[in-house]
């Protein structure tokens, strides 16, 4: 339909039409499932044992290769807009802490961002946590560049920390974020959570592309993911959204965008 016809149409002329098209986005949609096109997401599940039972876990799976530690590497080194209120907490909450867990901190890559613009080598200790292949490349990387970080690929080996920071960890971890912190010898004071993908129906895992790899991506449910959270006894003292990060999985549009949000929680 022309633009400008589309402009004469109400609200409800406009939501008329797009129910008239679901139909067919969802057949198309479908149709993406099966071509060699490599969207960033393809297909949308339950839970996370379902979407590696699906056609793109049965190859290269999940982050713990080798072939996949190095992929969008520099990348993730910036700065971007969705990390200044990140920016903005540490800058408030360090001074006040001795030790921060970088909860899927990959190779140290939001330690070389911030360190731009915060004097981190005078915080507190940096300790990234993340699986056995990228803390095998991380602690080679961060050896070679004379980085002040240790990394870890174990919970239990997390020494206590006032403060928790997991940016894009969420959306790749297959357990409610209340798993990961119950592991921890001794709860943070503060969870500085960014770039969590949440929706507000059930949620959703499809399967993200990552270099070689097919990554289960959780978009969580908006309401169980906060009161997962509250539920261990913090409350929540800030959130932002972070627009540029909402995605609608090709192969499922009828399923909407996510919405991507940050937040901080305070121990009560």
């Amino acid at each position: 339909m022309p633009k400008n016809q589309l402009r004469k149409l109400g609200r409800a002329g406009k939501r008329a039409l797009a129910d008239a098209r679901r139909p067919i986005d969802i057949m198309v949609g479908r149709a993406k499932m099966h071509l060699p096109i490599a969207y960033d997401f393809k297909g949308a599940y339950p839970t996370v044992e379902a979407a590696l039972a699906g056609p793109y876990g049965r190859g290269m799976a999940g982050y713990n290769h080798d072939d996949v530690v190095d992929v969008s590497f520099d990348k993730m080194c910036n700065v971007e807009v969705w990390d200044y209120p990140v920016i903005l907490w540490l800058e408030r909450l360090m001074p006040h802490a001795t030790a921060l867990i970088d909860a899927g901190g990959h190779m140290g890559t939001k330690y070389r961002a911030f360190s731009r613009l915060l004097n981190l080598e005078a915080g507190p200790d940096w300790i990234v946590y993340d699986l056995p292949a990228i803390v095998r490349a991380g602690r080679r990387r961060a050896a070679e560049d004379g980085l002040k970080i240790s990394f870890v690929d174990s919970i239990p080996q997390l020494p206590p920390a006032e403060i928790l920071l997991a940016s894009g960890l969420l959306q790749y971890y297959p357990h409610d974020a209340s798993h990961l912190i119950q592991q921890l010898a001794t709860r943070p004071r503060h969870l500085i959570l960014n770039k969590v993908a949440t929706r507000d129906g059930p949620a959703v895992v499809t399967m993200s592309k990552i270099g070689p790899s097919w990554v289960p991506y959780q978009i969580r449910n908006r309401a169980a993911f906060q009161a997962d959270v509250e539920g261990l006894g913090y409350r929540m003292v800030d959130q932002w959204d972070v627009p540029s990060l909402s995605h609608v999985i090709p192969t499922h549009p009828e399923l909407g965008p996510s919405q991507s949000r940050g937040y901080v929680f305070e121990a009560v």
